[in-house]
């Protein structure tokens, strides 16, 4: 890798830092030693020039004259080599940008580690350690960008400056996981960035690449942008890796060869919004030669502010849900040795709430009376408005039926001539400012309407022992199951109800009449289990009702069970 040459006498060193950096660590170079900085020197360089130029004060000229064993520090021979220490430079910077999920850093002056928040500067040294379905970005005082996944350990072994233009020289140590990094393009060509794990160190100057520790070992590097120099500790052959290339360093430190990364994944056809409260679901097209799918949602377009990070071994995406706004997706297609592809991103709208409200009679398929027959909803808290569109297509291209109506989750059905029909629901909150914010329409469940039939002849018509019960049903995945739970009280600090459901459908049989509070929790066949939808507000009639509809109870004032 060759630098930039800097508008500056001091620019010109024996070897590009790339190249610096591969012949020390061919040389036997140790993890913890940070290298010198070579340089050439000129006709008229001094050492109080050198100091001020790299360490950034004229007053470090005595360190280099011992460092480097100067007879006369007054009269130096040009085209001899000086090393400028490291640990002499200037100290810089680095600081939180964001966290999700849990994350602690272990100062180089503490041995415990604390909780890492935003804004928090890290010192040299410190040790960033991120849980799983967790991340953190940090950025450095030059603007490179590193985001910390999931399950990772990173310790920022340099953090130093040079001289006061400030050029960064920095160095981080890959314990576990992996990390993507922006580095900003220099002009001047005296930055160094370096990544370095157990097995090979990858250094940059302006490029966006990955870098990954494997369980077995191995180490991945995959470039998106620019180029990376690669060199294993065990061998004095590195490898220049440009953009939409990898490279893996096998556990036993052997340098595998280059290979092109797998295209990016066409997300074209995906959804511009999602609707479900419970998680995050993606059909992915697939791509030829993959073995798993890395995904990732952010608020930002430059992925600093990741919310959910995923690994999947197929195309379908799950993620826990996410609050309702904008999103940037970025879809990665991994191969067989590991390397993740080049990046797919597009933008996507989440836009789940408030809460559809869970449909409640007539079951799905059924038939209803067209004089007497109605459709009947859960109500939704906080929902103030109720939108039912009734349509004999799931498209609903042209609905039959589309009222919104105050508090009352249903509609009549009289206006609908006989026939087969599909009808959804949605809650509509108020805005603090005024005005509507309608939530997802429920999935289309299909219904009949018919006409009423001849009565039956009275001596045929027999009369059930069974009372009557209120009945629940929402749309269910394929093998998923459902937790239920009944109270008195949106709070739900006593259950009347905790019951595990195999289908989607509930009974309530004998429950005394009154007001109830229900809400329903999902899981998948995988084990991921959903938050508890919004509390649906049900009420439950008396056996017997007066010709007024009010219940009829008995000499002690409780309500009568039909006989």
């Amino acid at each position: 890798m060759q630098a930039t040459p800097m508008p500056h006498r001091y620019a010109r060193q024996t070897l590009p830092l790339a190249l610096a950096l591969c012949a020390a660590l061919a040389h036997g170079g140790a993890l913890a030693q940070p290298l010198d900085i070579e340089h050439q020197v000129q006709r008229g360089d001094t050492l109080e020039a050198l100091s001020t130029h790299y360490l950034g004060t004229p007053r470090l000229w005595p360190q280099l004259q011992r460092h480097n064993q100067v007879a006369n520090p007054r009269h130096l021979q040009p085209g001899s080599v000086l090393h400028i220490p490291m640990q002499l430079l200037p100290l810089g910077s680095a600081e939180v940008t964001f966290v999700q999920g849990e994350a602690t850093v272990t100062a180089p002056t503490n041995a415990s580690a604390t909780t890492l928040q935003a804004g928090q500067p890290l010192p040299e040294g410190a040790r960033v350690q991120v849980a799983p379905n967790s991340f953190v970005t940090v950025r450095l005082a030059d603007g490179t960008l590193i985001r910390v996944h999931a399950d990772s350990d990173l310790r920022l072994q340099q953090l130093r400056r040079r001289g006061r233009a400030g050029d960064a020289q920095s160095v981080l140590e890959l314990r576990r996981g992996s990390v993507e990094t922006s580095v900003p393009a220099n002009s001047g060509g005296a930055r160094r960035f370096e990544i370095r794990t157990p097995k090979a160190s990858t250094s940059v100057r302006g490029t966006r690449f990955s870098v990954a520790l494997t369980g077995d070992e191995r180490a991945l590097t995959a470039v998106t942008e620019g180029t990376v120099a690669v060199q294993p500790h065990a061998t004095r052959q590195g490898a220049s890796i440009p953009a939409g290339q990898g490279v893996v360093v096998a556990a036993d430190g052997e340098l595998g060869a280059p290979q092109p990364l797998l295209p990016a994944p066409d997300l074209s056809a995906l959804p511009a919004a999602v609707h479900d409260a419970d998680f995050l679901s993606l059909a992915l097209p697939p791509v030829a030669a993959a073995v798993a799918y890395q995904v990732r949602v952010a608020r930002d377009a430059d992925f600093t502010t990741v919310v959910r990070d995923g690994a999947f071994s197929g195309p379908q995406a799950r993620m826990r849900a996410v609050d309702d706004g904008s999103y940037h997706l970025a879809v990665r297609a991994v191969d067989s040795t590991g390397l993740p592809g080049l990046v797919a991103q597009r933008t996507i709208t989440v836009k789940a709430h408030p809460v559809p409200p869970l449909y409640q009679a007539p079951p799905q398929g059924a038939t209803i009376s067209r004089t007497q027959g109605e459709l009947l909803c859960t109500p939704v808290l906080g929902a103030v408005r109720y939108r039912i569109q009734v349509a004999t297509d799931a498209a609903f291209t042209a609905p039959a039926l589309d009222e919104t109506r105050d508090q009352q989750c249903g509609a009549q059905v009289q206006a609908l001539a006989p026939g087969n029909y599909f009808w959804r629901a949605a809650s509509v909150r108020e805005l603090p400012g005024g005005g509507g914010d309608q939530g997802p329409y429920a999935p289309a469940q299909p219904f009949s309407v018919a006409n009423n039939p001849n009565a039956p002849d009275a001596a045929a018509l027999q009369v059930g022992n069974e009372g009557p019960a209120l009945q629940l049903r929402w749309p269910g995945g394929s093998g998923q199951s459902y937790r239920l739970q009944l109270a008195s009280s949106q709070d739900f600090a006593a259950l009347l109800m905790d019951e595990r459901l195999g289908t989607a459908a509930w009974t309530a049989a004998g429950l005394a009449p009154g007001e109830y509070f229900v809400r329903i929790q999902t899981r998948d066949p995988s084990g991921l289990e959903s938050e508890f939808s919004t509390p649906r507000l049900i009420h439950v009639r008396a056996a017997v009702q007066s010709s007024g509809g009010l219940p009829v109870t008995s000499s002690d004032g409780r309500p009568l069970a039909r006989p």
